[in-house]
């Protein structure tokens, strides 16, 4: 039976809530770095892993992992693979990314035409051609990854990365993305039939995640993956791999989680994304200001994704507006509240130090996830 190596990258912060998920997903994992976890699977894993990991930003399939500390390294550590066992005759290989971190071959684009030169070497000795090779079929991307002088080579079996669901075909002003959503809700203990809100929900990333996650849809149901195209993979695995998914999806469970945003074309842009996804029966949403948000309810969560301030003339409205929150939400009884942002004094605009403070990258901005713990609810006899 076939097995692989796989390596899934991930937003700084992100590892140990991806960790769970290839664990719960059933797979070894071999390393975890930062930003990058490497684990084994069985044949069905790289369909398995596309399908469902929720916080991966990518499922990339491992090839080899060699020293070089010149460019003849590079290209010779290259060559020697047996590429022809992973890019079949007529197949275009890109060299689509190469990253160097504290290494001596630091050139990007030159280790990505050395990187090159040098499956096509190896491919024409496979395939016994002279002249150029045919590139016009199936497209196996290939990424370098190079840290302290170590070369991990690997082929891309994503396509568009994973954050991509195929339900945001809207956005408004800087959304969250949706495997960091994911990875918050992960961070909190939200199940169904406990009140959750997002007062501040621009497109609905947060409470679609949510929702998803609510009915134990997986993530990929409703896209497609560059590896599904591949002559090299067996297509009943994946035809096999997203009925499993559409079987798993929970049908009989029941709840409602609520979205509010002061503009309104947010909410129209929400409800339409919530509908491409599949989950706008379990998701109300409404205009509505977050600072006159109220409610009856005890013990109900706030996960939301407030304006961060980036610009310098918007410090003044932030500051104002996390302070109105503090009061807003300290009027709740026995709520827990989620706030990411990227404004350092938070805690002190909010009046209030967090539980709990995680550092998480949104895209390339360091963010805080400030979290407000409140008490559980008591046991139903």
């Amino acid at each position: 039976m076939k097995n692989y190596t796989l390596i899934s990258p991930c937003f700084f912060g992100m590892e140990k809530m991806l960790a769970r998920e290839i664990k719960d997903l059933g797979f070894e994992i071999i390393k975890t770095e930062d930003g990058r976890i490497t684990y084994k699977t069985g044949a069905d894993g790289i369909a398995k892993a596309n399908m469902w990991l929720r916080c991966a930003e990518r499922v990339h399939l491992k090839i080899a992992e060699f020293e070089a500390k010149t460019f003849n390294d590079l290209f010779e550590g290259t060559k020697r693979i047996n590429w022809a066992e992973y890019i079949p005759y007529g197949s275009q290989f890109p060299v689509s990314k190469a990253s160097s971190i504290k290494s001596k071959l630091y050139s990007t684009p030159d280790i990505q035409s050395i990187v090159k030169k040098a499956i096509v070497e190896s491919l024409k000795k496979s395939y016994l051609e002279d002249g150029l090779l045919k590139e016009d079929k199936e497209k196996y991307p290939i990424y370098v990854f190079i840290h302290k002088d170590k070369v991990t080579l690997s082929i891309d079996t994503t396509g568009d990365a994973l954050h991509k669901r195929g339900y945001r075909e809207k956005a408004n002003k800087a959304p969250i993305r949706e495997t960091l959503a994911a990875g918050i809700m992960n961070l909190n203990p939200w199940r169904p039939g406990r009140t959750l809100v997002d007062p501040m929900c621009g497109s609905g990333t947060i409470l679609i995640e949510a929702a998803m996650m609510g009915i134990n849809m997986a993530p990929g149901l409703n896209r497609e993956f560059i590896s599904e195209k591949w002559r090299t993979m067996d297509k009943k695995i994946w035809w096999d791999v997203r009925k499993d998914a559409y079987d798993k999806i929970d049908e009989d469970v029941q709840f409602k989680i609520y979205g509010y945003d002061i503009d309104e074309e947010a909410i129209e842009i929400a409800k339409e994304n919530a509908e491409i996804a599949g989950v706008d029966e379990y998701i109300e949403f409404n205009v509505g200001n977050a600072l006159d948000f109220k409610s009856d309810e005890e013990y109900g969560f706030i996960v939301t994704n407030p304006p961060y301030g980036e610009r310098l003339e918007d410090k003044e409205s932030v500051q104002s507006l996390y302070k109105h929150l503090g009061y807003t939400f300290r009027e709740l009884k026995n709520w827990s509240y989620y706030l990411i942002t990227s404004y350092e004094e938070f805690e002190q605009e909010f009046g209030k130090e967090a539980d709990k403070r995680r550092k998480l990258y949104n895209g390339m901005l360091k963010t805080n996830l400030y979290q407000y713990i409140g008490p559980r609810p008591p046991k139903k006899n």
